[in-house]
């Protein structure tokens, strides 16, 4: 096989990461996330776990290293697990660094053990509280201890689990040091994410739940001694350790730091779309290349098409007013 030019963007960054969302379903209805009653795509319209397949291999080939799957939850996805093992053949020669998840962690139970074998050796659990009630309120349909059974599988395993936890003033602002000392106890990284301004969700205001990471970096500064971090993992983090408790505590601040300059991924949904930022609306329907031929030299040359066009940085502002640059897809439909 001869080489192929790995994926430039017009701003010399070399994309190497990709983000699949394997499905717009999910077993919750987060608040920030979906609405309650949510109308799914039609199945026809979502690529088939084969096609999924001969996506991801083709960006792998064009130069992706990094693969992490996302949702909707994507263990909901009836047959997952047949993709994930097929991933595991570019693990295996070395194509591809690291195959991961993100899940609200509801299935672990039933596949941390199958995710090891394939290959997963991390996975992203987003968990905003540690309370039953609120965990019910926020998540909707969720259950908080089934969640906590599944992170207690994913270990078991051997998965290294991160939390995720999405910063909410007025919600979880009295838990960030329960939330902070159960991880540490378990050993689990923690990183907050500032809500962001995606889709229609009803009664949500984004502008009253808005929690600046500053402030709760602050917080814990009052407590602990935070050394900066040079570390990178491929995403928007910013990292800092407590020196008290060795743990690394991730800031994902999409509205108060402009992380765009070092963005090295894209994100492709489940029917096939691919969004060269979380924050614009631009994007790419590879379904159309992918179904057009048997062989991949359309697809490949629609991906780098795509590339071309993808932009500097996103447009995520909250002003006194109202919310600039807020996003009219659901984060179900782009992937988390």
């Amino acid at each position: 096989m001869t080489d192929i030019a790995p994926l430039i963007d017009p701003f010399a960054r070399a994309i190497s990461y990709l983000r699949v969302s394997v499905t717009d379903r999910c077993d919750f209805r987060c608040v920030y996330c979906m609405a309650e009653n949510m109308t799914f795509l039609p199945k026809k319209e979502l690529l088939t776990l084969e096609e999924l397949d001969r996506m991801c291999s083709t960006f792998i080939r064009m130069g992706v290293k990094k693969l992490r799957i996302t949702g909707g939850e994507p263990l909901v996805r009836k047959g997952i697990m047949t993709f994930f093992e097929g991933m595991t053949r570019h693990l295996d020669s070395g194509a591809l660094d690291e195959l991961t998840l993100t899940t609200n962690g509801s299935q672990l139970g039933r596949f941390a053990k199958d995710l090891y074998a394939a290959g997963v050796r991390r996975v992203n659990v987003s968990l905003d509280t540690l309370d039953d009630k609120k965990f019910a309120d926020i998540t909707r349909w969720g259950r908080l201890p089934q969640v906590l059974q599944g992170i207690e599988a994913a270990q078991k395993a051997g998965l290294r689990v991160k939390i995720n936890a999405v910063a909410l003033k007025g919600f979880n602002e009295d838990e960030l040091f329960t939330l902070q000392s159960w991880c540490a106890e378990r050993e689990m990284d923690l990183t907050f994410i500032e809500v962001m301004p995606m889709g229609d969700l009803g009664n949500e205001d984004r502008l009253d739940q808005y929690w600046d990471l500053k402030d709760l970096r602050a917080r814990l500064g009052e407590r602990f001694t935070l050394t900066d971090l040079d570390e990178r993992t491929g995403g928007p983090a910013r990292y800092v350790k407590l020196e008290e408790t060795g743990q690394k505590i991730g800031f994902i601040t999409p509205l108060t730091h402009n992380f765009c300059e070092s963005c090295n991924r894209v994100r492709l949904t489940c029917t096939g779309q691919l969004f060269m930022c979380l924050g614009q609306e631009d994007m790419a329907d590879l379904r159309g290349a992918l179904r057009a031929s048997p062989n991949d030299d359309r697809l490949e040359d629609a991906i780098r098409a795509a590339i071309a066009l993808k932009p500097k940085g996103h447009d995520f502002d909250y002003s006194r007013q109202g919310v600039a640059g807020q996003m009219s897809r659901h984060m179900s439909h782009t992937g988390g």
